[in-house]
Parts: C-alpha cells; structure tokens; sequence
C-alpha cells in the first residue's frame, strides 16, 4: 500500500509541475512586460519637458489664444492651419489641468498607445500566440520616431496614422464600412492620411471596396467640421484648409528625404511643383493599373505590401513634403516585416534610420537658435529611401506573381 501511494504522490507531482512551471512562466512574462511598459512611458515622461521651436511658435499660441478667446468660442476663430479635431482636442485641454505643454505631449503619447495596438490587432491577424502581437506594439511604440515625434517634439502625427492603421486593419477584416470611417477620422486631423488613398483606390477597383463606401470619408470630414461650424467659424474656411495649407511651403522639401533632395538647384519651383504632383497621380494611377491587370486575389500580405508601397511612393515624388510624413512608413514597415520576416525584416530599420537623421534639422537647435544641421546629407538619406522603395516594390511584385494557394487568404468579416 505504501508503494502505491508513493507512486500516487510521484504521479500527482508529476502532473503538478508542468502547471506550475507554465504559471510562473507567465508571471515571468506578465511582469517583464509590465515593466518594459513603464519604461516606455519614464522615456516618455524623460522628454516632456524638451521645448522646441514648433511648441513656442505655433502650438503655444494657439493653446494661448483658446484661452484668450472664452476656451470653445475660440473655435469661431481661424487660429490655427490645423484642422479642427485637432482644435477640439487643445479646447478640452484647456479645461484641464494639465500644463499646456504636458497636455499637448500626452494627447501625442495617447495616440502612440492607440497605434500600437492597431499594430496588435493586425500582427495578430497571422500570430496566434499572443506575444508575437505584442512585441511588435511594442517596437512601433518604441520606434525613436514614435518616441521623439510626440513627446519631444510636440507633433501630433500619431494621431492621423493611427486611425490609418485601423483603416487597415478593417480592411483586412473585410470591413470596408468601418475602413472608410478611419480614414475619413484620419484625414479630418491631417491631410497626409492621403498617402493610403493608393491602397484604398485600388481596394475599390479590384471590388474589394464598394464605391458607395467612400462617401463615408467626406461625411465623417463634414460630421466633424460642424461643431466648429455651429459655433460660428466660417464654413468656407473650413473646408479650404487643405487647399490652403498645401500653398504655405513654395520649396520643393523640407528636410524630406525624397526625390526633390536630387534636385536643389532647380530655381523654377512652381513648374516642378506642378510637374511633381502630376507624376504622384500618375504613378498612383500605373500602380492601381498594374493591380487591376494582375486580377489577384487581395490576401494580407499583398494588401500590406500595397499600403507600404504607398506610403512610402506617395511622399517620396510629391513635393514639399516635410521629413514627419514618412511616419506611415515607419508604423508600417513593422507591420509588414512582422507578417513577411524572412523577406524584408531590413526595411522598417532603413526606413527608421532615415527618418530619425531627417528629424533632427526640426527637433534640434543650435545655440543661436537656428535648425541643427543634419549628421548625414539628405542625397544619401532620400538615396537610401528609394533603395527601401525598391525592395518593397520587389517583394510585392514576387508576391502577387506567387500562386493563389501561396497566398494568406483575407480574414473572414467579423
């Protein structure tokens, strides 16, 4: 009898340990990421307090003058080039009592959060585990672009990319509905939301998409403009924004490593303006084309190959584009590296490498106050831009010349 219950208890221990061991294991883990959480946020938090020459020229005068003019009444007033979401969001923060520029910092890092967890949702969508999904949140909430764009500079890019990304991720659930109202919420907070459009385009062409869809864009703009609108700003204004905004900058780049780097003795701005934006469209339309020609089924990774391409094509030949518009391309990049590992794990690092040395003209300065200069020439950062363009080209060409069954089909509509 004794054997037999020592041979019990061996058994029962036996069957104990593995459970344990997988307990303490997720501990382990659960921990480890908590931690590296904070540690983002104390990075975060190191930085707040950085003052750049964006902060003190435009988003303190504007946080100023909401105060100045009776908090929400302010709205009636044309203080501001950015849309109004954006104005929203710093009217509420002058009900708060968070310091103006802490509060426009952390409305940054709240996006960041939101990205990263669009980039969950969509890693996810080929990773059952759990932990693959969240290690790439992770990394796009670490990138040093992420990290310096909000909380250092004070930029608010977070937020238009982030509804893009959700855009994304519907579109890959077979959700165009719910697609078309991210992006139509990304484009009323920033016009480079339009730098996905070549993805959605295509969607639609290829059936994917229904036209009817895209009407959602324009009515969540409008829905979002009539607050403002109800308070007494000028409609006209309003809806002239963008039109307006895309004539502030005459030069062909603002430290933006795009092609424009190439050609900076060009005194003929407005002809190469013009003849830049007539190629963008051209090239968007040859790649809806050659999409349309192709007749292949739209899986995952071909759709991310896609939006990658876009948005990395689209602020490369268009002109005056300033070095943050690459930030699409930095969120992305992770994504699609994370779903096609093997093939193109270099790119979001050359891609985040030029966007860093392109920001640092715009965050830092030089004792007299002026931009800091560049470590790298902007010829070899835009060179090196291009060889990223290319080598997702190329993969996305090997991966619609691939057999149907070679595809991830799309996820089934939720």
């Amino acid at each position: 009898m004794g054997e037999m219950a020592e041979t019990a208890e061996i058994s029962e221990r036996a069957e104990t340990e593995p459970v344990l061991h997988d307990r303490v294991r997720r501990l382990y883990l659960g921990g480890l990421a908590v931690a590296l959480v904070l540690l983002a946020f104390a990075v975060r938090w190191s930085l707040i307090r950085y003052d750049t020459a964006d902060y003190r020229y435009f988003l303190r005068p504007w946080y100023e003058f909401i105060g100045q003019h009776g908090g929400f009444r302010a709205l009636r007033e044309d203080f501001t080039d950015y849309n109004v979401p954006y104005r929203y969001l710093l009217v509420v923060l002058h009900y708060l009592p968070p310091p103006p520029q802490g509060g426009i910092k952390a409305l940054s890092v709240l996006f960041d959060a939101v990205a990263a967890y669009f980039t969950y949702r969509i890693v996810a969508l080929k990773y059952p585990s759990r932990w693959t999904p969240a290690v790439a949140a992770f990394v796009v909430f670490m990138l040093p672009t992420v990290v310096l764009n909000g909380a250092m500079w004070a930029q608010c890019d977070s937020i238009y990319a982030s509804f893009v990304l959700g855009g994304v991720y519907h579109l890959l659930r077979r959700q165009p509905w719910w697609a078309c109202a991210f992006i139509g919420l990304a484009l009323s907070f920033k016009l480079q939301a339009i730098f996905i459009l070549p993805l959605l385009l295509a969607m639609v062409l290829l059936g994917r998409v229904p036209w009817r869809a895209l009407l959602v864009i324009p009515a969540v703009y409008l829905a979002l403009d009539l607050p403002a609108i109800l308070l007494g700003a000028d409609p006209i204004r309003l809806l002239t924004i963008y039109p307006r905004q895309s004539g502030l900058y005459p030069e062909m780049t603002l430290n933006a490593p795009s092609v424009w780097q190439f050609f900076r003795g060009v005194r003929d701005t407005n002809v190469m303006h013009n003849a830049g934006v007539l190629v963008t469209v051209l090239l968007v339309l040859t790649l809806c084309l050659l999409l349309l020609l192709a007749r292949a089924e739209l899986t995952t990774p071909r759709i991310l190959l896609v939006a990658t391409v876009s948005v990395i094509l689209v602020p490369y030949v268009l002109p005056s584009m300033h070095e943050r518009y690459f930030y699409l391309a930095d969120l992305l990049t992770v994504v699609l590296a994370f779903h096609l590992p093997r093939r193109l794990w270099y790119v979001p690092i050359g891609v985040q490498f030029v966007s860093l040395l392109s920001s640092i003209p715009g965050i830092f300065e030089t004792p007299g106050g002026e931009r800091a200069v560049g470590p790298v020439d902007f010829r070899v950062l835009a060179a090196l831009e291009l060889a990223m363009l290319i080598a997702v080209s190329y993969h996305a060409i090997l991966e619609f010349r691939r057999p149907e069954r070679a595809g991830r089909p799309l996820e089934p509509a939720a």
